[in-house]
């Protein structure tokens, strides 16, 4: 999967860890018109195309907030345009929170179902069916060298749950079962993992 800056890598893998997403290619398509009767052709090349599981489709354009000039304001504007008349949605994003973004790229050290033991994925879900510090958990259910690894896992498939955006992830972070939706959602994330690593 393509990516041009750590801002656009950064929310690559918020897509990859985002179950309700199946698909994201980089660099979709380019969109070229004249402005107000112009001889100058203006061409854009959004950054993403998102394909969400019910089918949805958004077009993403990753730029932070300082570095949007009036000439890419207008290309998102009529990017945007564009998107709504063929039933597509437009978000043109930022950089998204420092903790979320650390948490994620720690965690997506862990995506591969190679790292998943099925035992003890079933003894963490187990130990973590009321919620509890992080390290304790892992305690309850082995050596915390042979168990963190699949607890990720298990985080980056939605089938635990932690808060990402308000702390790093540490010992006590508080770990418990993930909604229903999610799990179920989670169930199916290879197809999302699969589709965003190419």
């Amino acid at each position: 999967m393509g990516y041009e800056s750590w801002v656009e890598l950064s929310h690559l893998m918020r897509l990859d860890a985002d179950p309700e997403v199946i698909g994201v290619p980089s660099q979709p398509f380019r969109l070229s018109w004249r402005s107000g009767g112009g001889r100058r052709r203006i061409r854009h090349t959004p950054n993403y195309f998102v394909r969400r599981r019910d089918g949805r489709a958004v077009v993403l354009d990753v730029r932070p907030d300082e570095l949007v000039e009036p000439e890419d304001a207008a290309k998102f504007t009529a990017t945007a345009v564009a998107c709504a008349r063929v039933g597509w949605s437009y978000k043109r994003v930022g950089v998204i929170d420092p903790v979320q973004a650390a948490n994620l790229r720690w965690l997506s050290g862990y995506r591969h179902p190679r790292i998943r033991r099925e035992l003890v994925a079933e003894c963490l879900r187990a130990a973590f069916t009321q919620p509890q510090g992080l390290l304790a958990g892992v305690r309850a259910v082995g050596d915390p060298i042979a168990v963190l690894p699949v607890l990720f896992h298990l985080r980056w498939r939605r089938e635990l749950a932690v808060d990402l955006v308000g702390e790093r992830l540490s010992a006590a972070t508080v770990v418990h079962p993930a909604p229903v939706a999610a799990r179920e959602v989670g169930s199916d994330a290879s197809t999302s993992a699969a589709s965003v690593a190419g």
